[in-house]
């Protein structure tokens, strides 16, 4: 199946966070200079596309999702000249960049949102405002019950203009009102700018968020984000995103990849399929396997819980999909789906081949390639993250909880501050990413995970990642190939199979056996096949190999992934 072949299904992205990535400066914030002293790095990575988080000017509310200005560059990061110098450099080493595009909200430092609290030249209908009621005490009430996603209410009063502007996030994160053309316009007249300047695409945040319903009713109250049954997926999102595609992306060869919050399979195909507007989304329901009951909570999850959502993803979405298991929005994945104890080293390679032998372009995040881990926070005082900073304030202010002891466990395993420490690239002062003092806490465990170690080891963490990326370029069954999960119901073993209908290849069909477990495991793997080993995290293609497998008997040691060439 190698119909509909696109560069993007084919590249490997590796997402940077220019904040924690390198400081080329010694003022502790890492920047554009800093990133391409390190481009020789991510080419030698073997990846295909860096997706770069904003780096817009920014008053960073919100780490650079709140964007004052959408064409200058935060001044922390460099300048637009730095930036043009970065994209020819990832040019020039046959990368491509993908940008953050923000555009459910801006800053309320944007230039629109000043001119709408002044009602100046129409600019009052860019956002969302509503006057809303009093009670008894003159008190403002929010003219619905909807909730931010970092918790409160998703309305702030203004004093001057004297009425509530509506804000999914951060209260200086105020939501456009795409219901407005002029909103629109000025959104694709932006978008084009930078596709002009020669980027390669976009990651839209919360994309799905940009519809608002007439009238904003009432969402359910029991649930985790009051109203998200009406703003995700909203009644006119479809057909915005049909204008935007045709207004922009639809006249370069561009990647498209929109951050989907709450959404399922079937509407995701809406988006993605072949005449779809987006080339792929991102999804949660993973994410979310362990937080059903909210932020709040740390649920168990089981291996065939995630091998289910994951396989319907790989086999009903109508379109492509993405693989990928963490970000800056989320916990390192070696300390969420991991062992980041005595089997990092493992359990890190483990999650490395799940990632990248599914059906879908793969996304690795900074420092996963080294297995870097939660950090061990020590004070909510270290903590920088909005989301979990306002939520543990408003608990406080609440009542929920006494005393931040008391949500410690949850904050410090929820917080987005775990993905977002510099990155660990030697065991010299934190960890060679600044000369100064860094914005954020430095992983203490840095001494020992770190680049340069990792390049010193030829069996490592980064050498495997290495490895499997090229041997994912070399076999399109990798990329192209169908999906059939084996053993949905195992409680340690996820296996699956990629088959390619493709007489031009020389491999067609490869079983992934990966025991997300710490004790050994023995299994029967349902398949009637010669098995020729090809590669894995534990025997790495040694004389051995054959050894460990009787046909379709195996028995796997803790956190070992293997792949099999089937003939």
């Amino acid at each position: 199946m190698t119909a509909g072949r696109a560069w993007w299904k084919e590249a490997v992205v590796y997402q940077i966070y220019p904040q924690s990535f390198n400081d080329s400066d010694g003022d502790g914030v890492g920047d554009l200079q800093g990133i391409i002293e390190r481009l020789d790095y991510v080419a030698d990575l073997g990846v295909d596309v860096i997706w770069l988080n904003p780096v817009y000017q920014s008053p960073q509310a919100d780490n650079g999702y709140d964007i004052s200005d959408y064409r200058a560059i935060h001044e922390a990061y460099g300048t637009l000249d730095d930036w043009e110098e970065l994209l020819a450099e990832i040019h020039d080493r046959d990368m491509r960049l993908v940008m953050d595009l923000v555009v459910n909200h801006t800053s309320d430092e944007h230039e629109w949102f000043q001119r709408s609290r002044r009602d100046e030249d129409g600019y009052r209908d860019y956002y969302i405002w509503r006057e809303g009621d009093r009670d008894e005490d003159g008190n403002p009430v929010p003219p619905n019950n909807w909730t931010s996603g970092f918790g409160g209410s998703a309305w702030t009063y203004d004093e001057e203009v004297g009425e509530q502007y509506l804000h999914l996030f951060h209260e200086k994160q105020p939501d456009l009102n795409w219901e407005n053309p002029e909103v629109r316009s000025d959104i694709y007249e932006m978008i084009e700018w930078w596709l002009e300047k020669g980027i390669d695409g976009f990651r839209m945040d919360v994309i799905n968020l940009i519809s608002k319903p007439e009238g904003l009713p009432d969402g359910d109250p029991d649930s985790g984000w009051v109203g998200i049954e009406h703003f995700a997926d909203g009644p006119r999102t479809q057909e915005f995103f049909d204008e935007m595609a045709a207004e922009t992306f639809d006249d370069y060869d561009s990647m498209t990849v929109g951050e989907c919050v709450d959404i399922d399979v079937d509407t995701a195909g809406d988006y993605v399929s072949a005449d779809g507007p987006l080339d792929m989304v991102f999804h949660f329901e993973h994410m979310q396997l362990d937080q059903q009951d909210g932020w709040w909570s740390i649920e168990d999850w089981s291996l065939p819980d995630l091998k289910a959502v994951m396989a319907e993803w790989q086999t009903d979405l109508d379109g492509w999909n993405t693989v990928y298991l963490g970000n800056h929005d989320q916990p390192r994945i070696v300390s969420r789906f991991g062992d980041d104890g005595d089997y990092r080293e493992e359990s890190a390679k483990l999650l490395a081949t799940l990632l990248l032998t599914h059906q879908g372009t793969p996304f690795l995040f900074q420092g996963d390639e080294i297995g870097m881990t939660n950090c061990p926070w020590e004070s909510f005082e270290e903590m920088r993250d909005a989301d979990a900073t306002n939520r543990v304030r408003l608990a406080l202010e609440s009542g929920d909880i006494e005393d931040y002891d008391e949500a410690r466990d949850v904050v410090e395993f929820r917080s987005r501050d775990n993905a977002r420490t510099p990155m660990q690239w030697d065991d010299s002062q934190n960890a060679g990413f600044t000369d100064g003092d860094p914005w954020i806490k430095v992983n203490p465990n840095y001494e020992d995970i770190n680049v340069a170690a990792a390049e010193a080891r030829e069996d490592g963490i980064l050498s495997y990642y290495r490895d499997l990326i090229d041997l994912r370029s070399d076999l399109d069954v990798l990329v192209y190939g169908e999906y059939e999960l084996l053993l949905p119901d195992h409680e340690s073993v996820y296996a699956y199979r990629r088959t390619l209908d493709d007489p031009a290849v020389d491999v067609d069909d490869v079983l992934v056996v990966l025991n997300v477990s710490p004790a050994e495991t023995s299994v029967c793997v349902p398949v009637d096949a010669d098995a020729s080993f090809l590669f894995g995290n534990e025997l790495d293609g040694s004389d051995d190999a054959t050894d460990h497998h009787e046909g379709t008997d195996l028995h796997l040691r803790p956190y070992e992934a293997r792949l099999y060439e089937l003939s």
